[in-house]
């Protein structure tokens, strides 16, 4: 499993970085589950790590607005992220999720065809009114983007292992391979879920709280990235 790590500015994404990440998410809890930073924090992140690893970006939890989503999007790539990262958080229908995928696709893919986008569906959909993400991996895979994820939407400490099944998530990780994709699970993991997640199989998870001493909104520690770098490697 690749590691994930979602440092908030360019301190926290060289501690991410020099813990042993896989890949530096640059978002914003302020604004959200997955919401968006400042293009100028991800240019500073993406010279503080200098290729050391590829660079995710965030642009929010997003309803049904292609032309803001695709605008936000091709933001996040020019200011250098690798990976593009939207929440499908009022998303209702499998036809507007397809339509804001496809989108933000074009914008992305438009600019640079190596770019990756990452669509988030979340394990809590029921109580925030969104689609499943168990409908999303041939929905993003016909869109031509090339990671699906779950994450939680409403951040209260509680995690996706609360709101989906360990068969759920390991369908939704077969649906993601089935569909030619990558997927990739978070929201509010602890490391005692490690061995249930390398039972499951995603190709990636992702991960802050559990790097910041369970608080999320306190600040990433380099002695707790690397314990987890050891013990998702063990």
């Amino acid at each position: 499993m690749k590691l994930l790590i979602s440092p908030i500015n360019k301190e926290e994404a060289i501690v991410a970085s020099k813990g042993g990440a896989d890949i530096v998410d640059v978002k914003n809890p302020k604004e959200g589950s997955l919401g968006a930073n400042f293009p100028w924090v991800i240019r500073d992140v993406k010279e503080a790590v200098n290729g050391k690893q590829p660079i995710s970006a965030t642009i929010g939890d997003f309803n049904f607005k292609p032309g803001t989503a695709s605008q936000a999007a091709l933001g996040a790539a020019v200011s250098g992220a690798d990976y593009i990262k939207v929440g499908l958080f009022d998303i209702q229908t499998e036809e507007q999720a397809l339509e804001l995928l496809n989108a933000i696709v074009k914008a992305v893919k438009d600019f640079d065809p190596a770019k990756k986008v990452v669509a988030s569906g979340y394990s809590d959909y029921k109580r925030i009114n969104s689609i499943s993400p168990l409908l999303l991996p041939p929905l993003v895979a016909k869109a031509g983007a090339d990671v699906v994820m779950v994450d939680t939407g409403i951040k209260d400490g509680k995690s996706t292992f609360e709101f989906m099944s360990e068969a759920e998530l390991r369908k939704f990780t077969e649906l993601a391979h089935a569909n030619g994709l990558e997927n990739a699970i978070a929201g509010s993991l602890k490391f005692e879920d490690l061995p249930v997640l390398e039972k499951i199989g995603p190709d990636i998870i992702g991960v802050r709280g559990m790097v910041c001493g369970g608080d999320r909104s306190t600040s990433i520690r380099q002695e707790l990235v690397e314990k987890l770098v050891r013990e998702s490697r063990a």
